[in-house]
């Protein structure tokens, strides 16, 4: 089909035991992983991504924001595509970040009982609609001292005057309903629906214990997360993204929007035109990204006295060759590409196109490795 970029690969390895797809549902493409286990590890077996631009009139790569009906229809085209060869319907999906609300509140230290009366009547000041239009979670960040220990206290007379910091995450009634509704209508068996940095965490992160930043480049937007001992601590949203460098590229070199995406997808920030490089064209949205991801890192600095360690790039974006080296030049701590596929059994030859391509697809394995959890 056209509307899939050139890298989708068919099926890789023979089946290993029941499948599990993860399925990551974006502005400008559907990304979809299928895994099985095998001698106890998650092992790759097929990945795709399809261009949703095509289904609203527009080109590939370019963000669009489709009607559920045509969602449907992109993922039951994906579903039956020969190049891709999926085999099972059983799945998770990522729910974007957008479609969220985060917070971290501070409560007083007080029984558990008492927080799950509390804790909905405190949110109700970081959520701008009815608590009853919402499906709301939250947790408790363990303290540092102690992060594997008993997360709530009894309050006594010297606990009294303490805070608990408490992650609140809401999700909005009619974005659940909707999302049920394509799971439903594309007949996929579907576990759960799972905030998209939940899914990063776990496909990126491995036991890191200081404070880690992740830069996930979107085709519209950056989000931004601090990640402490597996826990996130921030999250933020810049509203520039991956389709911002396109456009620049597409109005400073005068080419088209397709020549540019292809431009951006083939020779990334190396790449040259006519004499201009490309990297002198996109500097102002790149600095601009980086440039808030570092006012997040000195606010959480500032706020806990603590250094970010690393600095890790998930997302369309983030696999532009070249986009790393830019990176390091910006932020003064390590720079890395995440590399999901780390965590996958895949065949040798395919090691390099995985690790060029792994950051596009991160929440899509992190929604796979939790379905195939849910297996074990």
């Amino acid at each position: 089909m056209a509307n899939f970029f050139s890298k989708t690969i068919g099926s890789i390895l023979g089946k290993r035991g029941q499948s599990v797809l993860g399925i990551d549902i974006g502005s400008s493409s559907i990304k979809i992983v299928q895994l099985s286990r095998k001698n106890g590890h998650a092992v790759l077996e097929t990945y795709g991504e399809l261009a949703l631009g095509p289904y609203a009139g527009k080109s590939v790569g370019e963000a669009t924001s489709l009607p559920p009906e045509k969602v449907v229809e992109a993922i039951l085209d994906m579903l039956k595509e020969k190049e891709v060869n999926v085999s099972t319907r059983v799945c998770g999906v990522a729910i974007p970040f957008a479609s969220s609300l985060m917070a971290v509140m501070e409560m007083p230290v007080q029984p558990q009982k008492q927080l799950e009366i509390m804790v909905p009547v405190e949110a109700r000041k970081y959520i701008p609609v009815p608590i009853s239009e919402v499906a709301l979670d939250w947790y408790i960040i363990p303290k540092d001292k102690n992060p594997d220990t008993e997360q709530v206290p009894e309050p006594d007379a010297k606990l009294k005057t303490q805070n608990l910091e408490v992650l609140i995450v809401a999700l909005h009634n009619d974005t659940l309903v909707k999302y049920k509704d394509i799971v439903t209508k594309t007949q996929l068996d579907a576990s759960f629906f799972e905030i998209e940095i939940f899914s990063t965490m776990r496909s990126i992160l491995d036991q890191e214990i200081t404070p880690v930043l992740i830069v996930d480049m979107g085709a519209t937007s950056t989000k931004l997360y601090i990640v402490e001992r597996g826990i996130l601590r921030s999250s933020h949203s810049v509203n520039r993204g991956s389709q911002s460098i396109t456009d620049e590229l597409s109005k400073s070199l005068g080419i088209s929007v397709v020549d540019a995406e292809y431009l951006k997808r083939e020779k990334g920030l190396i790449g040259e035109v006519n004499g201009v490089k490309v990297k002198e064209v996109v500097t102002l949205t790149l600095n601009y990204i980086f440039s808030e991801s570092n006012r997040v890192i000195l606010a959480y600095q500032k706020k806990y006295n603590k250094n970010v360690s690393k600095v890790v790039l998930v997302g369309g974006g983030s696999a532009l060759k070249g986009v790393v080296d830019v990176a390091k030049e910006s932020f003064q701590t390590e720079v890395v590409a995440g590399d999901p596929f780390a965590k996958v059994v895949a065949p040798a030859f395919l090691e390099k196109v995985l690790h060029d391509t792994g950051p596009e697809f991160a929440v899509a394995v992190g929604v796979a490795l939790r379905r195939l959890q849910e297996l074990d």
